[in-house]
């Protein structure tokens, strides 16, 4: 688990973020040292790693400069799971809405597909056998060592027929080749019929009481194993069912026990848990403890006990959070992170404060990421067989467009770069591929630009950029 950690310097986090995110040096910094210092919780003395916890990240910023992607990069980069959850989806018990260890739980369903996904791929080699075997039982039905083959009469009854043992052979060399055939997808659009297996998804209702969701998922888990999982046959081409029965029988070579216990320790010591919305149930004290206040203060002092550690029932088994990983982040326009209740605050000991994106930000974000918007055009249009290229000015107009916009209406960060690069390219995109055929080059200059957009600037005709 801390090999992949091992090689993750702070230094190479940071750089491994710059590809996807410009600028918001501050915040990288400090989520780098962040996951750096689990690998050294984990490689330090037995007696001291219980004690060593996690320094929780408060990200304080306007909506898209890069808080979510910053933490969604960040588990990605340490392959590991990671939920993102608002705050105020979550609800006082007694109100209506989620309670607050529902993220946890999706966070061990995170951990237990990440995990069952890993496996699948170290048995992927003997799963392909089996499905081999399937199709060419299917294809080609084996002559058993009696010198028996079983044969489908007519009225589709199953029969033994004795065979030479000349045929036996002949029907094992005939086997191979098919076999040789299937792995180069040279059988793949001859129709077979195959039996996948099901299990039966039992509705559980319940009369009287209130069930909580753990016990619910647990009864329904438990009637599900005792209930017999049932063939259904289908007819489906080879290259289907390669796939249909790839999972079904890589599923059968994995232990599910040692998977969910494997994705508890991962969720335990590599989990991260994005808290997006925290200033919305922030409060102000002057309110006097009346109103939804009374609300806001209650889902703080749930997400309390979750945040500084304990143990959550999931229907994978007990998962402790004391070395989870908790990022929060919210705008703070009218509550102040001292609103929050002191010992919410406490636990989130990193403050940092990410910057407003500037015209210079906006121009690197559109040119620098490998995931930029202007890549991901390109992409799109090279799938039509059309080549879009965009000259440097164009860039840096689009950049200045989408920062007057921000300045003028509400500012939404760097998602203001989506809805002006929509405008800026819906007609190509419209006439593409009856109008503007294959082979066709497009390129944005910075006077198409202009054209396009500018004048909406200078008429304050804004309403096409508000999402």
């Amino acid at each position: 688990m801390t090999e992949h950690l091992n090689r993750l310097t702070p230094r190479q986090i940071v750089f491994e973020l710059d590809q996807y995110i410009i600028g918001q040096n501050d915040a990288k910094r400090n989520v780098a040292i962040a996951l750096r210092n689990r690998w050294r919780r984990m490689n330090s003395p037995e007696d001291i790693q219980k004690e060593i916890i996690p320094n929780n990240i408060l990200m304080i910023g306007a909506t898209g400069v890069g808080k979510t992607e910053i933490a969604r990069r960040l588990a990605k980069i340490a392959d590991a799971p990671f939920v993102k959850v608002e705050a105020s989806k979550f609800t006082e018990v007694g109100y209506v809405g989620r309670d607050v260890e529902s993220m946890v739980r999706d966070l061990v369903e995170q951990a237990v597909g990440m995990v069952r996904t890993q496996k699948k791929e170290e048995v992927k080699i003997k799963a392909e056998q089996a499905v081999e075997d399937i199709i060419l039982d299917a294809l080609i039905p084996p002559i058993h060592n009696s010198g028996h083959v079983k044969v489908r009469s007519e009225n589709g009854v199953n029969h033994d027929e004795s065979m030479p043992e000349d045929d036996g052979e002949l029907n094992q060399r005939t086997r191979e080749r098919f076999r040789e055939k299937i792995r180069n997808g040279e059988l793949d659009g001859r129709k077979i019929e195959i039996e996948i297996q099901q299990n039966q998804a039992p509705h559980v209702g319940m009369i009287g009481g209130a069930v909580d969701d753990v016990s619910m998922m647990n009864i329904q888990e438990m009637i599900g194993n005792m209930m017999p999982r049932r063939g259904k046959k289908r007819k489906v081409t080879v290259g289907e069912a390669k796939k249909l029965l790839l999972d079904e029988e890589a599923g059968k070579l994995i232990d599910m026990d040692e998977v969910k216990l494997e994705a508890i320790q991962k969720a335990e010591n590599l989990g991260i848990i994005f808290i997006d919305e925290i200033d919305k149930v922030a409060s102000s004290r002057s309110g006097g403890g009346s109103g939804p206040d009374v609300s806001r203060e209650g889902v703080q002092r749930d997400l309390l006990p979750i945040v500084e550690g304990s143990a959550v029932n999931t229907k994978h088994g007990v998962i402790n959070t004391d070395h989870i990983l908790f990022v929060a982040a919210g705008a703070f326009h009218v509550a102040k992170p001292s609103d929050l209740i002191p010992e919410l605050q406490g636990r989130f000991p990193i403050r940092v404060e990410l910057n407003s994106l500037t015209e210079s930000d906006f121009y690197q974000i559109l040119k620098t990421p490998k995931n930029a918007l202007t890549k991901q055009y390109v992409a799109m249009m090279e799938a039509e067989g059309v080549e879009l290229q965009f000259e440097d000015g164009s860039l840096k107009e689009i950049a200045k467009i989408a920062f007057e916009v921000n300045s003028e209406v509400e500012n939404i960060g760097a998602r203001r770069l989506q809805t002006v690069m929509s405008l800026l390219l819906n007609d190509f995109m419209f006439d593409i591929p009856d109008v503007i055929g294959a082979e066709s080059t497009i390129v944005v200059t910075a006077d198409l630009v202009k054209e396009k957009l500018s004048h909406l600037v200078k008429n304050r005709d804004l309403s096409q950029f508000i999402l």
